[in-house]
């Protein structure tokens, strides 16, 4: 990870550490920034006793939480640093003297000037995946939770970022027969769903919303494993697909239960098992946390299989940046 990562994460934790008290931590985004903090909160809810929470940026400026004020931390987080609901939402936290920590790719963006403690991020084909906005997130969340809590578990979180690189490699090669596969069976499907739960929640959830939906315009729903059977698994057919991501850790169960039972009556099932990646130099105190960052990197290699099959780049665009919404 580059030393200006490092010193700007660093920055921001001193802060935290510096609080007397924390009352509770928002995680605040739209869309794919939302979705890929949602290991983060789902790692503060089961590692702290203070609570956290995760919003989508325009619900958090209009239905302001009661609790937010000068002992909360707010993390928001915008690639462009443009999206002016999460400007809105880092300037208003901000005003209300809570601690504002904003991660973007731009700098000196609305959203960089907004939060009080901004990290830069990486992007493009030849970042290393250490600095990319994922890795960055997971440096600054787990020395919080050393600097709120310290832990041997934390510290190896720290350290385990620096080998996430060769582990999102490996798995993608070992998916790329696959994927390949799935994008010639698959690529004139007009709705595919997505299912998994836990840590990996937010990779299934953003996958339907923004690489289907709005990326490859794929009608999509993502489900929750363990809302699957309260509703969901009605519309289960032989020829409806479904995109499952198994999990490891605390909520496999769901997943798994799910999966059994969708696969009894689907024969179109793309299945991504974190079981099945190599995350050597993953410290195994943390592979439950890590495992969403390498099933992200092997669902983004979907995508762009299914925008090769389609002859539909992951850029176009109907509506969005091109017109007032």
């Amino acid at each position: 990870m580059k030393q200006e990562h490092i010193d700007q994460i660093n920055k921001a934790v001193a802060a935290v550490a510096a609080k007397k008290h924390i009352n509770h931590f928002y995680f605040v985004a739209c869309g794919g920034s939302q979705a890929f903090m949602m290991p983060a909160q789902f790692m503060f809810d089961k590692e702290l006793e203070t609570p956290s929470g995760i919003y989508t940026s325009n619900q958090f400026v209009h239905e302001v939480p009661k609790a937010l004020g000068e002992d909360s931390v707010v993390i928001t987080c915008s690639h462009s640093g443009n999206t002016p609901e999460t400007v809105k939402a880092t300037e208003m936290a901000r005003s209300m003297g809570a601690t504002t920590i904003a991660l973007s790719n731009l700098v000196d963006s609305p959203l960089w000037n907004a939060a009080e403690y901004p990290i830069h991020y990486e992007w493009g084909k030849d970042a290393d995946a250490s600095d990319l906005n994922k890795a960055v997130l997971y440096s600054l969340v787990f020395r919080i939770l050393d600097a709120v809590a310290p832990c041997d578990k934390y510290k190896e979180g720290i350290a385990s970022v620096e080998n996430i690189n060769d582990v999102l490699e490996k798995a993608k090669a070992l998916y790329a027969d696959k994927l390949k596969e799935w994008g010639k069976k698959y690529k004139r499907e007009k709705m595919i769903y997505t299912m998994g739960s836990g840590a990996c929640y937010g990779e299934t959830y953003s996958f339907a919303i923004c690489l289907l939906m709005e990326m490859q315009w794929i009608h999509s729903n993502c489900i929750h494993s363990g809302e699957y059977f309260h509703g969901p698994f009605e519309v289960t057919d032989f020829d409806v697909p479904f995109i499952i991501v198994k999990g490891i850790g605390s909520t496999r169960p769901l997943d798994e239960r799910a999966y059994n039972f969708c696969k009894k009556y689907s024969d179109c099932i793309m299945l991504i098992d974190c079981e099945d990646f190599d995350m050597t130099g993953i410290a195994e105190s943390v592979r439950e946390y890590f495992a969403p960052l390498v099933a992200g990197a092997v669902l983004r290699s979907l995508a762009d299989e299914f925008a090769y099959q389609r002859g539909h780049d992951l850029g176009v665009r109907r509506y969005m940046w091109k017109m007032e919404y």
